[in-house]
């Protein structure tokens, strides 16, 4: 831990520059009074949430998504029941990867025949419940992606928990072509979880955001860096492969006949 940055987190140590700006942001959400619930070690649920789900629902790209994935966080549950409300098919992973399915579908037609509400199936007591229970190989092709994020730069950075799941997803959902070069990237979070380009830490397989939506606007960001095109399966942390149970799984059904990465 650094003088002044407060608590590094459940998954500190893996990326020092990482670890210092989140818990500078974390802190910095605690002191601005707007953080809804517990920061450190969360994607952290912020006041405005509901504003930031309404300006990335105006933009183009969500109008016409009709496959939607979106991280199963509560500041995100605003994105996920307009999701539901505007009748797209939402995918959303079991919260910490630790069941023996990844992921659940949830469709709001199925919700409707069945008398679940929608603000039941957005959070993730609910959509874990009574979404359907799949593999990654059966997430439709996404047209819009959705992720949780701590820390963010106006240039399109993003730094996550630290847990490494949403850029473990995003690398199988590109190698699978669920994820193409074209679909949008793009995450809602409060404000004073902007910081400077240069304290975002990229690496290799991490994906810029394309938009970042706040309480208070709408940031394009413009980002052309290279997206990464799958999984580099030998920087997958030994402790992901025992924390998720259907990981070593998939990595071999992955890369069945193919040279190991």
């Amino acid at each position: 831990m650094s003088a002044g940055t407060g608590d590094v987190g459940r998954w500190a140590g893996r990326n020092l520059g990482k670890d210092e700006v989140r818990a500078e942001v974390w802190a910095r959400l605690e002191a601005a009074g707007v953080a809804v619930g517990p920061t450190v070690s969360h994607i952290p649920n912020f006041v405005g949430a509901d504003m930031a789900a309404h300006h990335l629902a105006r933009t183009k790209a969500w109008q016409e998504a009709r496959t939607v994935k979106c991280n199963p966080d509560p500041p995100q549950i605003p994105l996920r029941l307009r999701a539901l409300y505007e009748g797209k098919l939402l995918f959303a992973p079991v919260p910490y990867l630790t069941r023996e399915f990844p992921y659940l579908r949830i469709d709001p037609d199925v919700l409707v025949r069945k008398g679940i509400s929608f603000e039941l199936a957005a959070t993730s007591q609910g959509f874990v419940e009574h979404g359907e229970r799949i593999g990654f190989e059966d997430v439709a092709p996404l047209d819009f992606c959705v992720v949780g994020s701590v820390a963010v730069s106006p240039e399109g950075g993003r730094t996550g928990k630290g847990a490494g799941f949403a850029d473990l997803e995003t690398g199988i959902f590109r190698e699978l072509g669920k994820i193409g070069p074209a679909t949008p990237m793009a995450t809602t979070i409060h404000s004073v979880q902007l910081v400077p380009h240069d304290r975002v830490v990229l690496e290799a397989h991490d994906s810029p955001l394309d938009l970042i939506a706040t309480e208070a606007e709408l940031i394009v960001t413009g980002n052309t860096d290279p997206r990464p095109k799958g999984v580099d399966w030998a920087a997958v942390r030994p402790d992901q492969f025992e924390q998720i149970p259907f990981l070593a799984a998939l990595r071999a059904r992955m890369t069945q006949g193919s040279p190991e990465r």
